[in-house]
């Protein structure tokens, strides 16, 4: 696995290492040990898959309240898919900043996605699947998210929106969100 550093701190681009022979290649997509040499966190308890059957779809921007944050490792096994991820930690030198890297079956390209960012993907093929791994179980009374086309962040999505959910349409602005979690915290 090699691990190249993002813009966006803490935020990983994995590619696999492929030893090629006479069958084809072998790769690892997971190792805790090398995970855990780079101080990133390798728990795993949930493995999600998605399967986006029109291009265009538009799948968050999701993420989970604390205690429930969750680092997730994502990566397209068919078709391309453009996924986004935003640095939601107020501590953060790169708050409120985000990050578009396209994944493929054929590049192999995982993104690693720390504990406080929102994520989302656009498919860029039909019948596009995405797989990935949690550090924390789904907790559905700490999920939240924020729009795809919230100002604030102004992403650059690669296409137009195709197919998208309600709730995923209806998320609040971050703004909005960041008032309301300043309310609770009183």
């Amino acid at each position: 696995m090699i691990f190249t550093k993002t813009k966006l701190d803490g935020a990983y681009i994995v590619d696999v290492e492929m030893l090629h022979d006479v069958r084809g290649f072998f790769a690892r997509t997971w190792c805790s040990n090398e995970v855990a040499a780079f101080g990133l966190n390798g728990n795993v308890v949930q493995i999600n898959t998605t399967l986006s059957e029109k291009k265009g779809t538009l799948r968050g921007l999701h993420y989970q309240l604390s205690p429930y944050q969750e680092v997730k490792l994502v990566r397209c096994t068919r078709g391309a898919l453009y996924d986004v991820i935003i640095d939601l930690r107020p501590q953060s030198p790169t708050y409120r900043q985000w990050l578009g890297v396209e994944l493929t079956a054929d590049n192999r390209r995982m993104l690693y996605v720390p504990e406080g960012f929102a994520h989302g993907s656009q498919s860029l093929t039909n019948d596009t699947e995405l797989c990935y791994q949690t550090s924390q179980f789904y907790a559905p009374a700490f999920a939240r998210g924020v729009r795809f086309d919230d100002p604030t962040f102004q992403i650059e999505w690669p296409l137009d929106v195709q197919v998208i959910s309600d709730a995923d349409k209806n998320w609040p602005t971050y703004l909005e969100c960041e008032a309301t979690l300043q309310e609770t915290r009183k």
